[in-house]
């Protein structure tokens, strides 16, 4: 008798009908992976996911690699961002046709590994290439282990950052004698920041993304709920532990910020939220590190530093990272291994230009050079590597998910005015209960 279909099972009939259908006439490398035309074995296929500005350095860092190794060609693809990616990632890999390298958020890794998507990555390989666990950021590496055993190789770490235009600061008498933005901790201290600040742009103190954005409130969020201690999910995602407490706080304070006291908007997009922060319309900015390239275009006067720590305790400081993964089967032509750790090394080692866009390297030889301490703003707020939170773990979960979502929804709303706290709470709790007690769909 025929046992239950699982879904691994139909997944790997999604993956055929894919590969008979319309990605068999696909001709680019992504439709050829997934359909079954292969690749020359000794190519390093690597699927990415990187537009903008890390777009632009990765691809200097691709053909850095392809110079340095003339006779390994290197096939980068790069992909959609967020759950598109993510779902081709897993049809390839489930159809036998994976990449030899991918690009995987460490907070998307550990549900494609729990799906036996991802290859183990054994120390004494690690080691032929110069690579062990002392030489990247304790806190990136030991976040993506799974039950002590390597599944990622971090290339950095990307946290939520505040912005900030240095005239106006200045003009605010919020900076030192450095020049830089002094330190400001607690509630009543940032809402003084704010205001002092929209006293001199005359419309608001600080911008970050909430229309169509839901990315950035929940980065705000967590950043100020981790500094209460607060956690979302546990047990792998199956179980929501909400402070309702700790998240009213948060969200109130949040409410008053845009609503009450309109020191920031409460109805603005994401690249609008750029823009009123890049024309002086705003001394502050929250947002991911990644867009400092876009205020370095701009040619405004601006720093960039921790976000401040709003609600005492331990510093904490919602982040990611990116990492390194060799899917399942990625590594099974012989020699294919080495040419796909010979590529994430030379990545690793390129980590200063990485750093270009923003992101924290998570490679301690660059980290601790002096060319990167060197290097500002970067520098600047390069501490909150060793303090990042990462979205809690589940299948749903991660950047881009269906879980960040859903939080940044009721947050967004709640900025907005559209929502009370209380009534965001009860939303959040109500979705993510229905995704906690549903099972993984691989």
């Amino acid at each position: 008798m025929n046992g239950p279909v699982s879904r691994r099972t139909v997944l790997k009939g999604a993956v055929a009908g894919l590969g008979a259908a319309s990605l068999a006439a696909c001709s680019s490398p992504v439709g050829a992976a997934i359909a079954g035309t292969p690749l020359d074995p000794g190519t390093v296929d690597y699927w990415n996911l990187f537009g903008g500005g890390d777009g632009v350095r990765m691809q200097q860092m691709e053909d850095a690699y392809r110079q340095a190794n003339p006779g390994t060609p290197l096939q980068a693809v790069t992909l959609a961002w967020g759950n598109p990616y993510y779902t081709k990632l897993t049809l390839a890999t489930v159809g036998k046709k994976p990449p030899n390298v991918a690009v995987a958020h460490l907070t998307r890794m550990k549900t494609l590994q729990a799906a036996g998507l991802l290859e183990e990555l054994k120390p004494a390989d690690l080691a032929r290439y110069g690579m062990s666990a002392e030489m990247f950021n304790q806190r990136a590496w030991n976040a993506g282990l799974v039950d002590g055993r390597i599944y990622a190789i971090p290339i950095d770490t990307h946290p939520f950052v505040l912005f900030y235009n240095t005239k106006i600061c200045g003009e605010a008498g919020l900076l030192d004698a450095a020049g830089n933005l002094a330190p400001i901790a607690g509630p009543d201290a940032f809402t003084d920041a704010l205001t002092k600040v929209q006293k001199v742009t005359g419309q608001y103190g600080a911008t970050h993304g909430i229309n169509a954005d839901t990315a950035t409130p929940w980065r705000f969020f967590q950043t100020l709920y981790s500094q209460l201690g607060g956690q979302v999910l546990s047990d792998a995602g199956t179980k929501v532990v909400l402070d309702d407490a700790k998240a009213t706080q948060v969200l109130t304070f949040l409410h008053t910020l845009t609503v009450e006291k309109k020191l920031m908007p409460g109805s603005i997009d994401y690249q609008g939220a750029i823009a009123l922060f890049a024309n002086g319309a705003a001394g502050f900015h929250l947002n991911g590190e990644w867009e400092i390239s876009t205020f370095q275009t701009a040619k405004m006067p601006f720093g960039m530093t921790l976000v401040p720590n709003v609600f005492g305790g331990t510093y904490a400081v919602q982040a990611d990272s990116h990492t390194l993964v060799v899917p399942s089967g990625g590594a099974a032509v012989e020699g294919q291994l080495d040419r796909s750790l010979g590529f994430i090394k030379s990545m690793l080692d390129q980590s200063m230009t990485w750093a270009q866009g923003g992101h924290i390297p998570a490679w301690l030889p660059v980290a601790q050079s002096d060319a990167f301490k060197k290097l500002t703003p970067q520098s600047n707020y390069a501490a909150a590597a060793d303090s990042a939170v990462y979205d809690p773990p589940g299948w749903y979960s991660g950047s881009g998910s269906d879980f960040e979502i859903i939080m940044g929804s009721a947050i967004g709303a709640v900025e907005a005015g559209q929502m009370s706290p209380d009534a965001a709470i009860t939303q959040i709790r109500s979705k993510l209960s229905a995704l906690a007690s549903a099972a993984s769909p691989v």
